[in-house]
């Protein structure tokens, strides 16, 4: 939520805004740059420019759960919208060119350097964040304070999809969670490279071209448009760079050569296999021992391995599938070499952060740091972050208990943003269960918010003449809520305590883009969630208020409850009668049992 103190620096307002996804500090004043003072005494303003100007710009500051996504704007997300119009958001590596970093954070001289320093220059002591991360390391198990490489810069890769069908649910809880912690770097100050891959070559995309007739490159690349369609609704930010494994083909192939001359592979007619019982390190970051592991899971079965758990780095080709040339013959890339090659490529073979979800730890994560340290010894990254499962009313989510919902089904009957709330009201480390009840409450909750920010926008407009200088009470409560975002945000991303925190801050909010026409949709939502029109819903009303006039009362508390059931509530007014959504009667009646 935003709150704002307001300082007259000359002749413009620098307007000092934090919101609990953890945007950027915004300026309201071309030129001048939101520093981050907090005022300890009443601020005196002109009469016009308090509050009305100040509500005019808070339009360039963030929105509660994330930054509008220029030049696609929510207001524009429909339906209807298609792969064409992301075009300018969503730019394929290729394109993108190491446009992260006002310098780059890892040009791409060759060979690829192990220390991935490449020369550059530390961020003076001045820009370096004030407050101190602390993030859970899932290779330590504790939490550590965060501290780059670099000082005042973040080197981020996080896995990205494996491009064969629509996303779900459990990748939006993947990339909610690592576009809070790319804003809250952000927020601190971090200069953040965050590359994401593609996976676009995979035997899950074959297969599937397969069933559909379809040619595997082509299909992954539909499915990664539609994929920028799902993250675009749910607002997360565009990465810095996104790569696909089809553009680099040339890196995993040098990078399987490396691993083949330092010993740690082996060759079994046009197959390159991993070993791992060269890498004694194998399974410390999920905690495995060697004789634990199982083939099959992404590690294929094939007896001719020197140890089953051996895993493929290079795969020769089979008839219909897509293929390279190679110095093993033609073939294509095993599942786990893509990331190592990709993240080095970009970030050097020592960075920050690695990121997924906690069902990669074994064995993405752990095949990814064997490949890397037998690629370069100096290979090492800082953070392991991952994110906890999604279950569904309580079980695990998988297509064969058929409680498997995409992005798409979710949002055909709530609003983006009530999706993203959910996914941020838990923890991300924790376990989170998907279940519609819980979607009605955070739809009912956000709903609230929003209501609340519109009602004080009416407000400000109303009473353009109010005091010429903001209360100490006021500014009391904006410290507290830069305090409490900011260390519970910096306490491993504790996002539930952060959106706590801005209830009392409510009543002080100017303004937030698109309130009105979030309230709207929200509306739409909950009357497609109740099956039941406007019009529908309008002549109820009607009929409640002739009812009353007529002293039916025992009718119109009829009427009440029937649409209350359905997630209407009605409000009475001296104006007349108006409705908004709630949380069915059935859900709130289910909740309160358990």
């Amino acid at each position: 939520m935003i709150a704002t103190s307001g300082e007259k620096k000359g002749g413009t307002w620098v307007i000092f805004a934090s919101c609990s996804c953890g945007g950027n500090l915004a300026s309201a004043g071309a030129g001048d740059k939101a520093c981050g003072r907090r005022p300890t005494a009443p601020v005196t303003v002109p009469a016009e420019a308090h509050p009305l100007g100040m509500t005019a710009s808070l339009k360039r500051c963030c929105l509660l759960f994330s930054s509008p996504i220029s030049p696609i704007s929510l207001a524009r997300l429909g339906p209807q919208i298609s792969a064409r119009d992301l075009s300018s958001l969503f730019l394929r590596s290729k394109e993108k060119k190491y446009l992260s970093f006002s310098r780059p954070f890892f040009s791409p001289p060759q060979p690829i350097p192990c220390d991935g320093a490449n020369g550059r220059t530390p961020v003076s002591a001045e820009a370096k964040p004030a407050t101190e991360l602390y993030l859970y390391n899932t290779m330590e198990r504790e939490k550590a304070l965060f501290q780059p490489r670099i000082p005042g810069r973040v080197g981020m890769y996080v896995c990205g999809v494996t491009a064969y069908d629509l996303s779900h649910i459990g990748h939006a809880r993947v990339y909610v969670t690592f576009d809070v912690l790319y804003r809250y770097l952000k927020h601190l100050n971090y200069d953040v490279c965050y590359v994401r891959n593609f996976t676009d070559v995979d035997d899950k995309i074959i297969a599937r071209a397969n069933e559909l007739c379809e040619d595997p490159l082509k299909l992954s690349s539909r499915y990664c448009d539609e994929f920028h369609i799902d993250m675009a609704y749910l607002q997360c930010l565009p990465p810095s760079i996104e790569p696909r494994v089809s553009d680099h083909i040339n890196q995993i192939i040098d990078m399987i050569k490396q691993i083949l001359d330092n010993g740690y592979a082996y060759r079994l007619d046009g197959d390159v296999y991993f070993s791992v019982d060269k890498f004694p390190a194998y399974g410390r970051l999920s905690g495995r021992k060697l004789e634990d592991n199982r083939s099959g899971e992404r590690v294929a079965v094939d007896s001719r391995k020197i140890n089953p758990a051996d895993f493929a780095l290079w795969k020769s080709s089979k008839d219909g599938e897509p293929y390279w040339e190679s110095p093993w013959g033609p073939g294509r890339p095993g599942w786990h070499i893509e990331c190592s090659a990709m993240s080095s490529t970009y970030l050097g073979y020592m960075f920050d952060i690695h990121g997924g979800g906690m069902d990669l730890v074994f064995p993405h994560h752990e095949n990814e740091i064997a490949q890397s340290c037998a690629a370069c010894s100096k290979s090492s990254i800082a953070y392991w972050v991952h994110n906890g499962f999604v279950t569904v009313n309580e079980e695990k989510m998988s297509k064969s208990l058929k409680n498997f919902f995409t992005i798409r089904e979710v949002l055909e009957l709530y609003h983006p943003l009530a999706l993203r709330f959910f996914l941020i009201g838990t923890h991300y480390r924790s376990p989170i269960n998907y279940s519609t009840a819980h979607l009605d409450v955070a739809s009912d909750r956000l709903y609230y918010i929003y209501q609340s920010l519109l009602d004080c926008e009416e407000a400000l407009h109303q009473q353009a003449r109010l005091s010429d200088s903001l209360p100490p009470e006021t500014l009391q409560c904006i410290d507290k809520l830069h305090l409490d975002f900011e260390s519970s945000m910096s306490d491993d991303l504790h996002t539930p305590v952060a959106l706590a925190s801005i209830s009392e801050p409510l009543r002080i909010i100017n303004e937030l883009l698109h309130t009105k026409k979030i309230l709207q949709e929200l509306r739409e939502k909950a009357l497609k969630r109740a099956e039941i029109t406007e019009d529908e819903l309008l002549q109820k009303i009607e009929e409640r208020t002739l009812a009353r006039k007529n002293k039916q009362y025992e009718r119109s508390d009829e009427i009440r409850k029937e649409l209350s059931t359905i997630g209407i509530a009605l409000m009475d007014s001296p104006d007349g009668t108006s409705w908004r959504p709630t949380v069915p009667q059935s859900v709130e009646e289910h909740a309160s049992v358990t």
